[in-house]
């Protein structure tokens, strides 16, 4: 009798993938134990161990779900959502998924089991077929905010925290020894140290206390903690910091071109303290030679030194009223890559000769020693070339021929630039004026000028240089690349334009010069500046990309940020690229970690941009606060179900007008035409309308303006 044959264990090599285990479990139907997948997967006992730290990981993102009985689970197999928690200021929230074939899940309070506004969370869903599905949060998966702000209450017995964000509806107990100091009424930043499922009021501790609320620095650390800024510099950034020199050396000047009989000036604002670039222009027989100087910080910041990684973490510098988080400690900063006047500065010099008609002929590329002969401001500028001013023209005479060289070819260069469809917006961008003691005392529309299209004009010359010389040798850069809006987007513009009257026809294809036409067609009425914002908010953002698929606000079609390595850190990786190019040295970076590093920074200029907005929202608050009573001129800027929202013009400053405040009529919204309708008086309220208004209420703590109505104004006045 013939034996059977013992069947072959089946043994497999190599860990499997976290597509075969989620395909594996797919397969199984249910949720599985730990012991079940080793079997299931043929994983030997030697790979058991980096097997369950592969099964902790999918747990951790969301992939896979840890249920009761030790077993694991899919998500899309349990009525399992995985997304981020949004919270409404009434208390529920509403889970955005993941997966855009899920359905958003509203959470009520009592099932968000702890989580808090924008923690990444697992939630079952419990009524599926309702319109509106509901759910419970069964797992945080990540946490949003390691720090929360906000205003700290004394008691006798227990003190709390009230968050200033509206979006966590609960308070933190702090227990008396965990109060750090704090006084009552005073702003604080709190760490939750206990938030169980069980408990409905977290329990934390002051991780530091930041002042009084009317205090603006105690405003600007408020969103330095709420955006988590790193703002503190490592041990090792400041032991790296003492061996770099306090100036440039003889033996730094090594191989460099020595350009510093050259009389560069910087161009920039009154209040600025480091000087990225410095230009000069040259005339020539047949057209102009543009210098362009930019700080060699590639020179200081070694790849992979602590500075380097600190940089890169900060991705950019960040401005506030009245202070700045920098990408960059002062020393060099404001110092040894800042082009200060009348000392030797390493610099990276872009030479581009232009003919009679603005058309660049030639361009190279150097590393040099430069010398700024002076520091000038936008004003002076201004003053020497457009008014003229005989006293200024006397005191910079040295400088008068390259100023009105730069002039001539700046008004070349933009006209060029404009012809090609190059969208200019024209937003006032607000300033805020501080007095002696730091106190913000107004804020006023910075002035833009011919002075600072000089600037802008050489930089963005500049820019475009550096990334076609870099394309053509084939060294992988990061391009600051700009995608052609969605038609749809688009369509809703020109919906809206209708409700303003402007008849305007949808483009079949997206042109950066269709978006020109349109800025041109309302400069100087009055609603441009909304027609300014809303044009610009149907254009996609910009970001930073090792592919160049051309930037269409620009219309151009290869462009990088070169010019700003003090305060940007895709710049630094470009003159890094730039470096090597010209020593003849193979790319310091690689197609797939500029992938990544172009996500990285995009995501921390996004985060600097909103951080850098909400400062000026709070000083704007701040200000309007003096103003209660006090009548002002606006524009309807935004038309909702509960009131309508102005954006005044005198003062940068915006509020709504409540529907309970109007007791003429009820009103009616129309959501399609952007206006509100009485329904007795058929009396209209549209996106675009001019009104006086009265500051009726400030709210600091929440940062609400609200206004009363005092009369609509006929445009024709």
């Amino acid at each position: 009798m013939a034996r059977k044959k013992k069947r072959k264990k089946k043994v497999r090599e190599g860990l499997p993938s976290a597509e075969e285990i989620i395909a594996a479990m797919r397969k199984a139907g249910r949720p599985m134990l730990l012991r079940e997948l080793y079997h299931l997967l043929h994983v030997p006992t030697s790979d058991r161990k980096e097997f369950r730290t592969l099964v902790k990981r999918l747990t951790k993102e969301g992939k896979l779900v840890h249920i009761k009985g030790k077993r694991y689970g899919l998500p899309e197999q349990m009525q399992l959502i995985t997304g981020r928690l949004k919270m409404h200021p009434d208390g529920y929230g509403i889970v955005e998924p993941e997966d855009p074939k899920k359905p958003v899940v509203h959470v009520a309070p009592s099932r968000l089991k702890g989580a808090m506004d924008g923690d990444r969370v697992v939630v079952r869903v419990e009524t599926p077929r309702r319109k509106r599905p509901e759910g419970t949060v069964i797992r945080i998966l990540e946490r949003a905010r390691k720090y929360i702000v906000g205003y700290f209450y004394r008691g006798r017995r227990v003190s709390t925290v009230i968050p200033e964000d509206d979006r966590l509806p609960f308070e933190i107990l702090i227990p008396p020894d965990a109060t750090k100091g704090a006084e009552d009424g005073e702003m604080v930043v709190a760490e939750i140290t206990d938030f169980s499922p069980g408990r409905r009021i977290p329990e934390g501790r002051i991780v530091e206390v930041l002042g009084d609320p009317e205090d603006l620095k105690t405003q600007i650390k408020a969103v330095i903690y709420k955006y988590e800024l790193p703002h503190r510099w490592s041990r090792a950034v400041k032991e790296e910091l003492r061996k770099i020199p306090d100036e440039v050396r003889e033996e730094d000047l090594k191989g460099r071109e020595d350009l510093r009989k050259l009389p560069f000036v910087t161009i920039d604002g009154e209040t600025a303290k480091d000087f990225d670039d410095a230009v000069y222009v040259r005339k020539l027989p047949k057209g102009w030679r543009l210098y362009v100087a930019i700080a060699d910080v590639s020179h200081y910041v070694k790849r992979g030194s602590a500075l380097d990684k600190e940089a890169y973490a900060r991705g950019t510098s960040v401005y506030f009223p009245g202070s700045v988080v920098p990408m960059f400690p002062e020393k060099l900063s404001n110092h040894l890559c800042s082009l200060n006047p009348r000392v030797d500065r390493l610099a990276m010099v872009v030479v581009m000769d232009f003919d009679q008609e603005g058309n660049r002929r030639k361009m190279r590329f150097c590393e040099a020693v430069i010398k700024s002969h002076e520091r000038l401001t936008y004003n002076i500028v201004k003053s020497i070339i457009e008014d003229r001013d005989p006293q200024l023209r006397k005191e910079y005479k040295r400088f008068l021929t390259p100023l009105e060289n730069a002039a001539t070819l700046c008004r070349l260069l933009r006209q060029k630039r404009l012809a090609r469809g190059s969208i200019d917006f024209d937003l006032p961008e607000p300033e805020v004026v501080l007095d002696a003691q730091g106190h913000p005392e107004d804020i006023v529309r910075r002035e833009r000028h011919f002075a600072h299209f000089i600037i802008e004009e050489f930089m963005i010359a500049a820019n475009e240089a550096v990334a076609e010389f870099l394309t053509e040798k084939g060294y992988p850069i990061l391009y600051r690349v700009h995608e052609a809006p969605d038609l749809q987007k688009l369509k809703e513009f020109v919906e809206f334009a209708a409700t303003l009257g402007l008849d305007l026809k949808l483009p079949r294809q997206p042109e950066p010069s269709w978006f020109q036409m349109v800025l041109e067609m309302v400069e100087g009425k009055p609603y441009a500046y909304l027609v300014n914002t809303i044009l610009l908010r149907s254009l996609k953002q910009a970001k930073y990309s090792p592919h160049n698929i051309g930037h269409f606000g620009l219309a151009s079609e290869c462009y990088c940020h070169f010019t700003s390595p003090i305060r940007r850190y895709p710049d630094l990786v470009v003159h890094r690229a730039l470096k090597a190019a010209l020593r003849k040295k193979r790319p310091p970076y690689q197609l797939e970690e500029l992938e990544e590093m172009g996500r990285h920074l995009s995501e921390r200029e996004r985060v600097a941009m909103e951080a850098e907005r909400e400062a000026l929202d709070r000083v704007r608050v701040m200000l309007m606060k003096e103003h209660i009573g006090e009548v002002f001129k606006g524009v309807i800027s935004g038309v909702t179900a509960f009131g309508f929202f102005v954006e005044l013009f005198e003062i940068y400053a915006s509020g709504v007008v409540r529907l309970v405040d109007l007791t003429d009529d009820y009103y009616i919204l129309d959501e399609k035409n952007h206006r509100l309708v009485g329904r007795h008086t058929g009396k209209v309220f549209q996106l675009g309308d001019i009104v006086l208004v009265r500051v009726k209420d400030v709210n600091v703590r929440r940062r609400h303006i609200t206004f009363e109505l005092v009369k609509k104004i006929n445009p024709a006045n």
